[in-house]
């Protein structure tokens, strides 16, 4: 059962986002919070494995609870996805600094919400290769709070290259066949980079990868992966 954390100052919003996840029988809503601060304290209370959380939100933000959830060692089994009014902001690249797992606008299609926080869930991260790249290169040049370029010298040949391939969308799966291994073996790949550079999960490391220079914004080779696997 995938545990969520609705944080959100609007209660019909927050009323309409519990039916439609309750209804599911793999999906249970722990918790409701108003507001950022209330919505840490409750996120470390109830543990969930996902927070739906609103941007703009009073006492605490939703950036600022973001970073509160992913800085709490008890809270490394949360993924944050932050809800916005828009598609692409700067609110968002913040976000994804802080901690966050990837953005959902509020009006999105229920079934794509649902796959969504599945896909946040299992530890994947949010990003089409097509909003990374507008993130990078509106955002890329102000200074980074995340972990630090020079992480990179510590992974293998071969995780760069996974790394790379991460930044640009492509699912396990899909890293498996473009490198001929086999997907359980490119999952451990992410993982390893994702551990050796003190990357939350997988948007914090295509983050690291584009500030880095590992990955060019402006050189795209694939296709957007919408379900983020």
């Amino acid at each position: 059962m995938i545990r969520v954390l609705l944080m959100d100052d609007q209660p019909l919003i927050r009323a309409g986002f519990r039916a439609l996840l309750e209804a599911e029988d793999d999906l249970t809503v722990v918790g409701e919070a108003a507001d950022g601060a209330e919505g840490v304290a409750l996120a470390r209370e109830h543990l969930p494995d996902v927070v739906l959380a609103d941007v703009q939100m009073p006492v605490v933000d939703g950036i600022e609870a973001t970073r509160r959830i992913a800085a709490d060692p008890r809270l490394d089994g949360t993924h944050v996805l932050m809800l916005t009014n828009y598609g692409f902001d700067e609110y968002v690249y913040n976000a994804l600094r802080a901690g966050a797992a990837g953005f959902l606008v509020k009006d999105i299609d229920p079934a794509d919400l649902l796959q969504g926080v599945r896909v946040a869930a299992r530890g994947d991260a949010l990003l089409s290769p097509s909003i990374t790249r507008r993130l990078i290169q509106e955002y890329v040049s102000r200074p980074a709070v995340g972990p630090s370029a020079g992480a990179l010298n510590a992974l293998t040949n071969r995780e760069r290259e996974v790394t790379a391939l991460v930044a640009r969308g492509l699912s396990n799966d899909e890293i498996a066949a473009r490198m001929i291994i086999s997907p359980a073996t490119a999952k451990t790949h992410v993982s390893r980079a994702m551990t050796k550079t003190g990357c939350r999960d997988r948007a914090q490391l295509v983050v690291l990868a584009y500030e880095s220079g590992l990955v060019s914004a402006g050189t795209p080779d694939t296709p957007d992966t919408p379900d983020g696997r």
